[in-house]
């Protein structure tokens, strides 16, 4: 099994490609090998919780993160079905701070993101429905939960056209001028 690591124009973002081995019976992949991650630098990372959503067509999570110190860290990879993966930086000190990256994830393909604290995070599921997979550094933590508008219009997200299925929780949201960043 091999990894790959590739960076992104956010500093510490990381897409991360793990072989697939396929047959006409399906595919084999590992969504996780401490040892391989070492191998690509990624060793000092450090996992404490495992977590895992199901969503239907259209459903839009974020952005979504965790003020200090409660802050997590994501490895993400979609088990069935495909997603648009945001991140967005909101660290202060960061040159790429209120800019976003948008990446198609695909189950099966052997692509992840690490997604690391100081970052909002969020999905659109873009297949009839997804179950979605994530490694996060740091413990829940619900009154440190907290999250940016999805539909900021000066962030210029790219979400596909498909009328967003949305929690409440997630339609109220401050714009990210709104924000005093807490990293």
């Amino acid at each position: 099994m091999a990894y790959r690591r590739y960076e992104t124009a956010l500093p510490g973002v990381w897409i991360i490609e793990a072989d697939v081995f396929g047959d006409p019976r399906g595919y084999f992949t590992e969504l996780y090998n401490q040892q391989e991650f070492e191998k690509i630098g990624l060793g000092h990372l450090r996992f404490v919780q495992d977590n895992l959503s199901f969503s239907t067509y259209g459903t839009l999570r974020g952005l979504h993160y965790q003020r200090p110190p409660f802050s997590q860290g994501k490895l993400i990879s979609p088990l069935r079905g495909k997603v648009l993966d945001v991140a967005l930086d909101l660290r202060k000190d960061s040159p790429a701070y209120g800019q976003h990256l948008a990446v198609e994830l695909t189950a099966g393909e052997g692509k992840m993101l690490y997604v690391p604290e100081g970052l909002a995070h969020g999905f659109q599921v873009l297949s009839e429905d997804c179950i979605f997979f994530y490694k996060c550094t740091g413990y829940y933590h619900k009154a440190s939960d907290a999250g940016i508008a999805w539909d900021d219009p000066a962030l210029a997200i790219p979400w596909r056209e498909i009328p967003p299925v949305l929690s409440d929780k997630d339609l109220h949201h401050p714009l990210l001028s709104d924000l005093d960043s807490p990293f």
